[in-house]
Order: C-alpha cells, then sequence, then structure tokens
C-alpha cells in the first residue's frame, strides 16, 4: 500500500486514492476494522480507540456514537442491523456536515481545504493549532441547524486535541495531516505498545 507523501507545499501528493481500492478517507477508517472484512463493528471500533490510548469510557462512548451514527448511512439498501456494522467502502456516505471540507464528497483528500486550516485560523504558530483556535475553526465551520454536524466535529477534534497536543498545548500540522491520512492511529498503536514492553521490562 502506497504512503501518502507531503510535497514542498504541505500538501499530500496523490490522486485520492490510497493503494489499488482505498481512498484516503477510508484508509482513515480501516484502522478499526481490526479484522480487515471491511466491516467495523461496535466492538472493533471500541478496541481501536483503546488501542491509540483511550479509556474505557471514552472508547465505549466512542464505539455507540460512532456506529450507530454511521452504520445505516454506509449500508443503503441494506435491513437495519443490531450489530450496527460500518462498511468502509461506503464511508463517503457518512460524511457530516459542518466539516472543514478536507474531504470531498466522495472521500478524497483536497489539499487546499487542509492549508486553509491554517492560513485561517493558525494566528500563533503557522504550522499548528491552539484550543481557542481550534475552537474558532468549528465554529467557523458550522453549517445552520445542523447540530448533528456540529456535534460531530467537535466530537473528533476535541478526541483528536486531548490526545495529540504537544507539551506547549499545539495541535501540530504533522499531527493533522496524519489524522487525515490514516497513518496517525498506526503511529499511536506503534508507540503505545513501545511504552507497554519499556513497562514490562523495567519490572
Amino acid at each position: 500500500m502506497e504512503a501518502s507523501r507531503p510535497s514542498p507545499t504541505g500538501s499530500i501528493q496523490h490522486d485520492g486514492m490510497v493503494g489499488h481500492d482505498q481512498n484516503v478517507l477510508q484508509k482513515h477508517v480501516s484502522f478499526f476494522d481490526r479484522n480487515k472484512d471491511g466491516l467495523i463493528y461496535p466492538w472493533e471500533t471500541f478496541q481501536g480507540f483503546r488501542a491509540i490510548g483511550c479509556g474505557i469510557l471514552l472508547s465505549s462512548f466512542a464505539s455507540v456514537f460512532i456506529n450507530v451514527g454511521l452504520s445505516r448511512r454506509t449500508r443503503p439498501g441494506k435491513s437495519f442491523s443490531l450489530l450496527f456494522p460500518i462498511e468502509v467502502k461506503n464511508i463517503h456516505r457518512g460524511k457530516h456536515g459542518s466539516d472543514s471540507g478536507v474531504y470531498d464528497a466522495e472521500g478524497r483528500f483536497v489539499p487546499s481545504k487542509f492549508e486553509e486550516i491554517f492560513s485561517k485560523h493558525a494566528r500563533t504558530n503557522a504550522n499548528a493549532l491552539t484550543s481557542e483556535e481550534l475552537k474558532e475553526m468549528l465554529k467557523a465551520n458550522r453549517e445552520p441547524k445542523d447540530h448533528g454536524g456540529w456535534v460531530a466535529a467537535y466530537t473528533e477534534w476535541k478526541i483528536l486535541y486531548v490526545l495529540c497536543k504537544d507539551k506547549n498545548g499545539l495541535l501540530q500540522k504533522e499531527t493533522i495531516r496524519a489524522v487525515y491520512d490514516g497513518s496517525l492511529f498506526e503511529q499511536m498503536e506503534k508507540e503505545k505498545g513501545k511504552k507497554a514492553s519499556s513497562r514490562k521490562q523495567d519490572v
């Protein structure tokens, strides 16, 4: 699978596809498809959040919130399922409003929209967002009466900020780029594994 690569301008160079059959949005969520069968069940969402360092309560909330919210939308024409699976190939159908626009309607990465996050909102540091700048961005992206989109956007970005801010309280541009192309979750899982191994060796 070919990874996205930064260009000198800071955009991600690809045609919106990752490998042969996944676009960037699909790669973003496929980390949570723990058995790689094309479906993400609530227990897989839970496992994925635990793998990147989230607590049991947050992981439980995320598994319910995400799967209940996206299952029907990503399974067009199929009957309701109490298992609330999400189909990775149709994840673009679950794209909510009031977002940054970095993913287009088909789940492809839009470099200009990614850069716009920083040109419009990153005033303290050109390559990072503070907590306040993040709040301002979320407010600016709100679409009228799109309450579901507001909640979804806030939840996504709040979790990202809490987990990935640096020691100065900044959410770095490269971190945000990595979450969009799906590589951040894998990095976080590896880092958590290394820390766990280190602790075992110290005992």
